[in-house]
């Protein structure tokens, strides 16, 4: 199964994990709930190495591979 994405998505996911860690840091670590740590660390790492979790998660959920 490849899970490897190409540049563009990987721009774009780093994008979106700054605009949450930011939105993060102007709340507040302390006031965030925790959950939204999980989408923010997912997207960071799909921007960092170019492998989609969340590509693979929705692939074995379909059935596509």
């Amino acid at each position: 199964m490849n899970l490897k994405v190409g540049t563009g998505l990987r721009g774009f996911m780093g994008f979106v994990s700054v605009v949450v860690w930011l939105g993060i840091w102007l709340t507040g670590f302390d006031m965030v709930h925790w959950v939204l740590y999980i989408p923010g660390a997912l997207l960071a790492f799909g921007a960092i190495t170019g492998i989609c979790p969340g590509l693979g998660l929705w692939r074995k959920i379909l059935g596509e591979g």
